[in-house]
């Protein structure tokens, strides 16, 4: 056993990883979603949630090159906070929001695939939940090389979504579209903002990853952007070629908007969706399993993950466990549920992650990637907007 991860891990991969784990997790699943929510107006929803998602990625940015080290969130706020124990527990929060999510996708790629093969869900789930936890613990690079190949295809995949949306008939909702509700917009950002995690994945890489300092924000960056134009691009698809309502109770929304205008058959699109899931599956397994590697070394109690196996230089134990977690979790729980629960942790995280910026930019304002003090604090009030939008329900 070693103490050590190794760095094999460039510009181009950690992209591909944080467009992967982006796309793979909830844009084949959640439209329909949100056009529960936010109707016509959906895509604004999707615009929305990349806004809110923005500036916060800008502060990830920052502190990657500050504190480049797995367990990411935890580094940042014990530091900027000066409180090791807020650090962990902001660490144990990333483990539950990243297991949930990668349940949440495994859910909803697990159903792509039984419509077109003829197998029982339970084992679907258990089956690709057990092969993707083998593939993270056989090494990281093989696992992000997998991944790369998926976020290929999921994107091709989104492609063909545009091309068939762009194409097709517009519906009377689209030509005629209502008025703007704006909570059901804002409960429908709120949903939306599920589908944008990934962004703060990347700087748990941080450990892995050649050059950290320079590597880590152009990563992060250019996955956020790439992302939420592709995102931008598939809400419009979607509205503009499926009547609202049968896009609002479908839990294969991608595939209405590919009939809308092909006469070609939906298993290559359902094939193509379970592709995206996997791959969001497998960078949160991937992402989590670091993190609890990260916490290892901050506290005795979590020390039996601070480990990489002699053999493949990854955290076997951390990544077994979370894949058992996320299994289960897929098993259980129904995908709202799991998408809601992430992006509360989530949001909790990031007013948490730019609070403690601003205290650290205060005490220590040089760094090799800065951005200006208004960027945290914009993400901040974003953070805190949306978080009472999820929490407004039970209070």
């Amino acid at each position: 056993m070693s103490d050590g991860l190794k760095r094999r891990i460039g510009l181009g991969l950690l992209t591909a990883y944080g467009v992967g784990v982006m796309v793979g997790a909830g844009i084949y699943v959640l439209v329909g979603a949100v056009v529960a929510e936010a109707g016509i107006w959906s895509p604004l929803a999707f615009v929305i949630a990349g806004l809110i998602a923005a500036p916060t990625a800008f502060s990830y940015a920052e502190f990657s090159t500050r504190l480049p080290e797995a367990a990411g969130e935890a580094a940042f706020v014990a530091q900027g906070f000066k409180a090791q124990w807020l650090g962990i527990l902001v660490g144990l929060a990333i483990v539950a929001a990243g297991s949930v999510s990668a349940a949440a996708v495994l859910r909803g790629g697990a159903g792509y695939l039984i419509s077109i093969v003829d197998l029982p869900f339970d084992w679907v789930v258990i089956g690709l939940g057990a092969v993707l936890t083998l593939i993270a613990v056989l090494g990281v690079l093989e696992s992000l090389s997998v991944a790369a190949v998926f976020t290929a295809v999921e994107l091709i995949g989104l492609g063909l979504v545009i091309w068939a949306g762009a194409g097709a008939e517009p519906t009377p909702d689209f030509n005629l579209p209502a008025d703007p509700v704006w909570s059901g917009i804002g409960a429908g950002a709120v949903l939306a903002f599920f589908a944008f995690i990934g962004f703060e994945d990347i700087v748990n890489m941080a450990e892995e990853v050649d050059n950290p300092t320079r590597t880590m924000p152009r990563a992060i960056l250019l996955s956020l952007g790439i992302t939420s134009l592709v995102y931008a691009l598939v809400a419009i698809a979607a509205v503009r070629a499926v009547p609202l309502a049968d896009l609002a109770a479908s839990e294969k929304p991608l595939v209405l908007v590919w009939q809308a205008n092909t006469d070609g058959s939906v298993v290559v699109l359902s094939a193509i969706a379970v592709a995206a899931a996997l791959n969001g599956v497998l960078a949160q397994i991937v992402m989590v399993s670091r993190v609890l590697f990260g916490l290892g070394r901050r506290t005795r109690f979590l020390a039996i993950f601070h480990h990489a196996g002699s053999r493949f230089g990854t955290p076997v134990l951390a990544s077994v466990l979370i894949g058992i977690a996320v299994v289960a979790g897929a098993l259980l729980l129904p995908l709202a549920t799991l998408a809601e629960a992430t992006s509360t942790i989530l949001l909790g995280v990031f007013v948490l992650v730019n609070l403690a910026l601003i205290l650290l930019k205060r005490r220590v304002p040089d760094a090799s990637f800065r951005v200006p003090t208004v960027v945290p604090v914009l993400g901040l009030l974003g953070s805190l907007a949306a978080l009472a939008v999820t929490l407004e329900p039970w209070v």
